[in-house]
């Protein structure tokens, strides 16, 4: 579904990704792990063209994507459902209209048919009875929530998360990571989620891939991680051994 070959990506004179490669099959939850500034949300912003690669190629469900046009990218991106670290709700819409934002705008619908797949979503985030409030009205952990049904109301095939529990506490955190399976599992889609929560990675992911510095320093399966010796992996593991120590 998602092919990266050799993709690089700078910003004046820093190189910020340097040659990525990988696949993502149809259907797989991949983790992207990392420090701070390596690279992690600009390489998810290259699927869908918010920024674009400097060199390499990237396939998405068989098409090259890097050298398309904006207008030719459109196609692409109602594939795509995004959620960033923060909500971005529109604070002047009640939560129905920012979770029907997109069906309106992207779809031609009445609102009968943008009313079922407003209250689906929410419901599917476990959401329901708020839609008359407005986003001021209801907790932060919600309105992340609120976020995610915004994105998965228009049923795309890959979901891309950009550090989705930022600003969390541990117990809405996991909430949060539980739904991103079960949405993805739910809706058959290829997600992408940039996290530094090894813990939910081994989960929940059917891949993990670590970046250090722009470069894949270790990628792999769950079991595959557990038995990676890459010292940055190692750090994150001993992480998640210490906190579990710590219940």
């Amino acid at each position: 579904m998602i092919h990266f070959k050799n993709v690089v990506k700078r910003f004046g004179d820093r190189t910020i990704l340097k040659g990525i490669s990988f696949d993502l099959d149809e259907g797989e939850i991949l983790f992207i792990l990392g420090t701070s500034g390596t690279g992690k949300s600009v390489l998810l912003k290259t699927i869908v063209g918010l920024l674009r690669s400097d060199e390499g190629e990237i396939y998405i469900d068989h098409q090259e994507v890097t050298k398309l046009s904006e207008a030719d990218f459109a196609p692409i991106r109602k594939k795509c459902g995004m959620v960033f670290q923060h909500p971005a709700l529109f604070d002047s819409m009640t939560i129905f209209d920012n979770v029907a934002f997109g069906l309106r705008k992207h779809f031609k619908m009445s609102e009968a048919e943008i009313k079922v797949k407003v209250r689906n979503a929410l419901t599917m985030v476990h959401l329901t009875g708020i839609e008359n409030k407005y986003p001021s009205e209801i907790s932060y952990g919600m309105q992340k929530r609120v976020s995610l049904a915004r994105t998965v109301a228009i049923v795309p095939r890959v979901l891309l998360f950009d550090e989705p529990t930022t600003g969390l506490d541990p117990v809405t955190t996991n909430a949060v990571n539980m739904l991103i399976r079960d949405l993805s599992h739910t809706l058959g889609a290829t997600s992408i989620v940039v996290s530094h929560d090894m813990a939910c990675a081994l989960a929940i992911a059917n891949k993990i891939i670590v970046l250090d510095q722009g470069n894949i320093v270790a990628q792999g399966t769950p079991q595959e991680i557990l038995q990676c010796r890459v010292p940055l992996v190692e750090d994150f593991l001993i992480e998640v051994k210490n906190d579990s120590q710590l219940l």
